[in-house]
């Protein structure tokens, strides 16, 4: 590889100034937020145009070197860490709201629109439209979100981020465009049938397929009022039950549980926090009732907060990370699993002592999917950045909740590299040969973020 040669072509692609392989510049790019060990670097480009991109994909393809898709780059578990070496191509330039379609309710967006610029746009220009927002900081881009199957607000009323895509356009990795969903037949991007779904392929692909140049995102009607009503449960075997009651009745906006055993006062108990919604007054008084009934029905209690806290929870995006603060050092790392709803008392019991083996306090939070189809189960792992021991410590913890999370017969979710193993030696052989052969035939030079999803 002639890195002279590469560096001034992707220089005439992008201009001088969205280039760069100097040592200063690929130092942020070789690590994430994470746990995940930093990983060497070859490029970076930060392309401007779905023309731009065509051309990084046709000069990797020429030189056989690798492309790693980036958006927010704020997964957590190492997949825009080049395993391979490559061109990290950055996509942040790209972040025009194209168009909104106040009546079919969808966004059409290019893929570096953060959750934070979505929101405001819709809040000045659509008050009364809101978009699916994930639970991390509003940096976050919708799209990359989007395409790992995201969970977060909405979800519990209307399911993952990724049911939320009516379609997309994508570069390919021989430097194709195609579009996927209604709007490869119609003008309108408002729907991925009634035709074959191949939107599917790229979504938890982890940049492996191609790299989605436009995303068509849902909509919701905005509700005039929210508001949360917190209760707490001591045995976790009564959770399963309280959710299915609760979801059942259709009150529910979301859905959150979660465990700490930090302060003391909160260990050994599970916080239970039902998001409702309303036009008025009147009505979120009858579903704050109605909720509490349920609550004392089925195992749980309700609980006072502070207006404080209440009103930091309706914050949009609502993201956390104050389990970040439990060691020196302010790194957190978590292991997201999709699992079904009846494992939440064993998942979280023995996550808890993962946890307690790695001397790491333990948080636990749980987002349900789907009206109750589905838990999003994420136990957090604190550590000291500092310590490259307990940055281990971490990693290690991850791999044995992962391992859990598997034999309890859930699946997880956004996994590093070492997780991703674990799902592959798992799957049924015939999904795995599917898999590859459709990879073989998009990417035969194997150029696409390669190392993920290897069979």
């Amino acid at each position: 590889m002639n890195k002279e040669v590469i560096i001034k072509d992707l220089e005439e692609i992008v201009g001088k100034d969205f280039a760069s392989n100097t040592v200063e510049d690929l130092f942020m790019y070789s690590q994430d937020p994470g746990a995940s060990e930093p990983r060497p670097v070859d490029f970076v480009v930060m392309p401007n145009s779905v023309e731009e991109i065509q051309k990084i994909v046709k000069l990797a393809n020429r030189e056989k070197i690798p492309l790693i898709p980036m958006g927010g780059g704020l997964t957590l578990s190492g997949l825009v860490i080049p395993i391979k070496g490559g061109i990290v191509v950055d996509l942040k330039r790209m972040d025009q709201i194209l168009e909104i379609n106040e009546l079919s309710r969808y966004a059409l967006i290019e893929p570096g629109v953060t959750t934070g610029k979505l929101i405001s746009y819709l809040d000045e220009s659509y008050p009364d439209l809101q978009p699916a927002i994930p639970d991390a900081p509003p940096s976050a881009t919708v799209v990359g979100n989007a395409l790992i199957h995201g969970s977060g607000y909405l979800s519990q009323k209307y399911g993952n981020h990724g049911d939320m895509i009516n379609g997309i356009e994508v570069v390919l990795p021989n430097g194709d465009i195609c579009k996927l969903g209604s709007c490869s037949i119609s003008d309108y991007w408002f729907s991925r049938g009634p035709i074959p779904d191949l939107v599917g392929l790229f979504i938890s692909s982890f940049g492996t397929m191609g790299i989605v140049t436009k995303l068509s995102y849902k909509l919701y009607p905005k509700p005039k009022m929210r508001d949360v009503v917190f209760g707490m449960c001591r045995d976790p075997n009564n959770i399963p039950n309280l959710v299915s009651k609760i979801t059942y009745t259709d009150l529910a906006e979301d859905f959150l549980l979660s465990k700490t055993d930090k302060p003391d006062y909160v260990k050994d108990l599970i916080l239970v926090m039902v998001f409702i919604t309303g036009d008025s007054e009147e009505e979120l008084a009858s579903k704050r009732k109605m909720i509490k009934r349920l609550y004392r029905k089925n195992g749980a209690q309700y609980m006072k907060m502070p207006e404080r806290t209440i009103k930091g929870l309706l914050i949009k995006p609502q993201f956390a990370a104050a389990a970040a603060d439990f060691r020196k050092g302010g790194g957190f790392e978590y292991v997201g699993s999709f699992m079904p709803l009846e494992m939440i008392p064993e998942a979280s019991k023995r996550a808890a002592e993962i946890s307690n083996k790695y001397s790491i306090i333990t948080t636990q939070a749980f987002r349900i999917i789907g009206k109750g189809h589905c838990v999003m189960f994420a136990p957090t792992f604190a550590f000291n950045r500092a310590d490259p021991l307990d940055m281990k410590n971490a990693r290690d913890a991850l791999d044995e909740t992962n391992k859990l999370v598997l034999e309890l017969g859930g699946i997880p979710w956004k996994s590093e590299l070492a997780g991703q193993k674990l799902i592959v030696e798992k799957m049924d052989p015939n999904y795995k040969n599917l898999l590859k052969t459709i990879r073989n035939i998009l990417d035969p030079n194997g150029i696409m973020n390669p190392g993920n999803w290897e069979v």
